[in-house]
């Protein structure tokens, strides 16, 4: 019911599954003793006729026992929780680890909603797999198999009933769950598409109350959570059916030990003590499979979740430096684009195709060209978020592919045409570039950057707390956020996605002139759809279809007249 990789991935915590096989053996030895002394004390009452005088050491034990059984459950599932919570921990660092290699432009083409969905719930209904089913599946393992072979050396008949009607339970169990799997499958399916919908609704409702549209992405969301309840319903009818079929097996197998051994006991073929002792050693028996009966409901919700887990650990991720990373070279540096080709996964056309150019050290280049002419490729390339198909990126004479990811990382800014928040103040949002920075530098970054004037009007100031994405702030407030991150960090190199787009004309030009102070003495890339930018550019890169068709100083290119000159026309 779960994956061996699974399985694999949970081997730091074999100390944890060694406590459990020891637990299980222990309680095993403990039930025999415990209807040993059972079946003695009432053969010795009932039968024989001992005052309770001489059985006091009897039941003294028979109280031991059942406390020692108690101690050793407990520890049994203590050391099973303990170990699914390490188990769990460890899978959500190692899905959490695999994103981050993955990078941001690939794990966009997911719904975050459903990596969501995957990495809470998903990980829980897997840690209920390792904390609940495995558990009961060793002492399936280890409890009948041991009190079968205790029945064979008291009465040869019984034990041969025992293990003939055991494997009826897994039979019914395997039968009933093989349908309910399908059923579980969808009901993952609904969740997560639930999940991911009401995500994107949440996070688009301004945009919904602005459009009028609120309304029927409230009937949307009611008619997923109607499709979820359904499903739910459907998988839970299966789980009852199956507790009940499994329930019914172990009764009639313990009926039919019950009976035979009520029959021989009459004819006098067998003594009272030892019967006793089968007729009470026969629930124990049955009571495993039943018990893994009843979390092979939760066994098939993680199985489920776990494949979805697995399908997003084989994601491609990028790739890291063969042997020992180089290190950067020492700032300012040119980029020189060799041969630049890439491929988004399952597409044929390729989104950049031979690109070749240089980005020199303080200067500002500027991409521009059509919507899909690969400009955000070409950008998400140079910022280390995708790896080329073909051809190289070279920092000065070191390849970019040879240097650690995270270093070159520490050497650019990003700032992107809509600025990310999170929930915290205002001071952590900008810090989030150089979190060591004291509040001074915090301050002189916000400054430098036309912030710091909207920021004291704030109720606290640096210390007002804003909500995930800040909703409150303008989009001209939340971009100069952004570039006070880029002042903050004060990197080589500055990669900028259009950061004055959507603005006012005001605004706009106090950003631009932000936007000037920060690209001075650095290697600027900025994707320009605005004519400003293009005019302050010292170098052009005019993408087409995935082509570099021209490129140049704005004079050189308007000169030209030609595709250049008619991007340029239109804009104007």
């Amino acid at each position: 019911m779960i994956s061996r990789r699974l399985v694999e991935m949970a081997n730091g915590t074999n100390a944890l599954l060694v406590v459990q096989v020891c637990m299980s053996l222990v309680l095993t030895g403990l039930i025999i003793a415990q209807m040993f002394t059972l079946s003695v004390i009432i053969d010795a009452a009932f039968m024989q006729g001992v005052g309770l005088g001489a059985l006091t050491g009897p039941l003294w034990t028979l109280g031991a026992l059942i406390i020692a059984r108690a101690i050793a459950v407990q520890v049994h599932h203590s050391s099973s929780a303990s170990r699914a919570i390490r188990i769990k921990m460890r899978l959500r660092q190692q899905l959490f680890d695999h994103w981050t290699r993955v990078g941001p432009a690939l794990i966009q083409q997911e719904r975050t909603g459903e990596l969501a969905a995957t990495y809470f719930d998903g990980l829980d209904k897997i840690e209920l797999v390792f904390s609940r089913y495995l558990p009961r599946l060793i002492n399936v393992a280890v409890i009948p198999l041991i009190i079968a072979i205790c029945v064979l050396s008291v009465d040869v008949m019984s034990g041969l009933i025992l293990l003939a009607t055991a494997p009826l339970i897994p039979l019914f169990m395997w039968l009933i769950g093989s349908m309910a799997q399908k059923r579980t499958d969808k009901q993952w399916l609904a969740l997560s598409r639930m999940s991911a919908h009401f995500l994107d609704t949440v996070q688009g409702m301004t945009t919904l109350k602005l459009f009028g549209r609120s309304r029927h992405q409230e009937k949307e969301i009611e008619r997923a959570s109607r499709r979820y309840r359904l499903t739910t319903m459907s998988v839970l009818k299966v789980a009852f059916l199956s507790a009940l079929v499994l329930e019914l097996a172990a009764s009639l197998s313990t009926a039919i030990v019950a009976v035979q051994i009520g029959v021989r006991l009459v004819e006098g073929h067998i003594l009272f003590q030892p019967g006793l002792f089968v007729l009470l050693l026969a629930p124990e028996f049955y009571l495993p499979f039943r018990q893994l009966g009843a979390e092979h409901h939760a066994a098939m919700e993680g199985r489920t979740a776990a494949e979805r887990y697995l399908a997003l650990l084989d994601q491609p991720t990028l790739r890291t430096p063969a042997g020992r990373p180089a290190k950067p070279p020492p700032a300012p540096f040119d980029i020189r684009i060799e041969g630049l080709s890439f491929t988004y996964p399952n597409r044929d056309q390729p989104a950049l195709c031979d690109i070749n150019a240089w980005l020199h050290a303080g200067e500002i280049t500027a991409l521009v060209g059509p919507s899909g002419a690969g400009k955000s490729t070409l950008f998400q390339l140079l910022a280390g978020q995708l790896d080329p198909s073909a051809g190289r990126i070279s920092l000065g004479d070191v390849p970019l592919a040879e240097i650690d990811r995270q270093a070159w990382r520490r050497l650019i800014a990003i700032v992107p045409q809509r600025a990310t928040l999170f929930a915290g103040t205002m001071r952590d949002n900008i810090a989030l570039a150089r979190p060591e920075a004291s509040d001074e530098e915090v301050i002189a970054a916000a400054t430098a950057a036309s912030a710091h004037a909207f920021i004291r009007r704030l109720p606290n100031g640096y210390d007002t707390v804003v909500g995930e994405q800040a909703w409150r702030l303008s989009g001209g407030e939340r971009q100069r956020i952004a570039l006070a991150r880029a002042f903050l960090k004060d990197a080589p190199v500055l990669l900028l996605d259009e950061p004055t787009a959507n603005l006012d004309p005001d605004t706009e030009e106090s950003m631009a002139r932000a936007f000037e102070r920060l690209a001075r003495g650095r290697l600027t890339l900025v994707i320009a759809h605005r004519l400003r930018t293009v005019y302050r550019a010292h170098h052009i890169l005019l993408l087409d279809q995935g082509r570099l068709v021209e490129e140049g100083s704005h004079a050189e290119l308007s000169r030209e007249q030609g595709r250049y000159a008619r991007l340029i026309g239109g804009a104007a």
